[in-house]
């Protein structure tokens, strides 16, 4: 195997590794706002928050009521882990609310995550 190749397949694996972290990432976030909508709204129907796929560059975060109504919660970038909070349901907003991949800035996100978004709003 030639150096090049090698070092190409270990990049690649780097890239994929670092995808399917903010995958998993992504997936702790539905999870956290499913909790903090059960725990805030315990008599009410639960809402379902999971990503949509089809975007190139973005993780779509989800929400759906019992009703099939469905909102866009957040956009998370597949590669980098940063999250935005969405300007329409096609577009996230432009500037980065918290990074993924960051320990400090996953543990600031999942603990202030609530269903409404307002852990999205800067102050």
């Amino acid at each position: 195997m030639s150096t090049a190749f090698a070092d190409y397949v270990a990049t690649q694996d780097a890239r994929n590794s670092i995808q399917l972290n903010v995958r998993k990432f992504t997936l702790m976030l539905c999870d956290a706002l499913e909790l903090d909508f059960s725990r805030r709204q315990p008599k009410s129907d639960p809402y379902k928050f999971y990503i949509e796929e089809g975007g190139r560059k973005y993780h779509k975060v989800v929400m759906e009521t019992n009703s099939q109504q469905r909102s866009v919660h957040a956009f998370v970038d597949k590669k980098t882990g940063e999250v935005y909070k969405p300007a329409s349901f096609k577009s996230p907003a432009k500037i980065v609310r918290y990074r993924l991949l960051e320990i400090e800035s996953r543990e600031e996100c999942f603990s202030r995550a609530d269903w409404a978004g307002s852990y999205l709003y800067i102050a």
